[in-house]
């Protein structure tokens, strides 16, 4: 069986409405329109998957391995 590496996810707020996802990891805020990178862990965020059901943000693609590595850079 071969280990699936997770990755990261450029989201978007689809709402019309300023969004603020408390995660466990940080805030994040967006304007309608807005996108933003979050990290593989950030993925599995509760808060952030409960907007996601609710399509408060959507996902847009997964990150590249450059995006996630500055990413993860700017974030330590």
């Amino acid at each position: 069986m071969t280990l699936r590496k997770r990755k990261g996810m450029l989201i978007k707020n689809t709402n019309l409405n300023l969004v603020s996802i408390e995660m466990t990891t940080r805030t994040i805020t967006l304007a309608p329109g807005d996108e933003k990178l979050i990290t593989a862990e950030e993925v599995l965020d509760e808060t952030l998957r409960d907007y996601l059901q609710v399509r408060g943000v959507s996902i847009v693609r997964p990150t590249s391995d450059e995006e996630e590595a500055e990413l993860r850079e700017r974030l330590a």
